[in-house]
């Protein structure tokens, strides 16, 4: 893990394309056991964010097969910090700071897409939105905002 130099106030996408390997990679060596257990997989990534998709599991499922709340939560804040390293080229220590969400209807029966899109970076922060919506239906399920510190 390097750590980045100062950042200009407004900071535009790496030159560097990253892959959905590198960011697989991420995966598997970044984050907590509990997180890789997820099985999140990289879907598509774009100029200002990542898509992951969240497979449907009974681990993650509670009572009538609908995704827990606490496996969304983790997804967004998971697909974010993916969308950060995409976005400054490598990984760069970050700690969240706020994530607000809103739960807009339950989810079962399919696997999730976690789309969390960039909306501004600074020199010590940054901010996003995430969104989640069943694969197979398109429906929007979840929303979140988050901030997160830059180390």
């Amino acid at each position: 893990m390097s750590t980045a130099q100062p950042l200009p106030e407004s900071l535009p996408m790496s030159p560097t394309p990253i892959s959905p390997q590198v960011l697989e990679q991420a995966l598997s060596e970044l984050f907590a056991p509990w997180v890789q257990a997820l099985n999140l997989k990289v879907e598509c990534l774009d100029t200002v964010g990542v898509t992951l998709r969240l497979p449907q599991s009974d681990q993650l499922s509670r009572m009538g097969g609908m995704l827990c709340g606490q496996a969304m939560m983790a997804a967004a804040d998971t697909a974010m910090v993916l969308a950060l390293i995409q976005h400054f080229g490598t990984f760069r220590p970050c700690s969240t700071v706020q994530l607000s969400s809103t739960f807009m209807k339950p989810l079962s029966g399919q696997d999730a897409l976690v789309t969390a899109r960039i909306l501004r970076v600074g020199k010590a922060m940054a901010f996003g939105e995430i969104d989640l919506a069943g694969a197979d239906d398109g429906k929007s399920v979840f929303r979140a905002s988050t901030t997160y510190a830059l180390m």
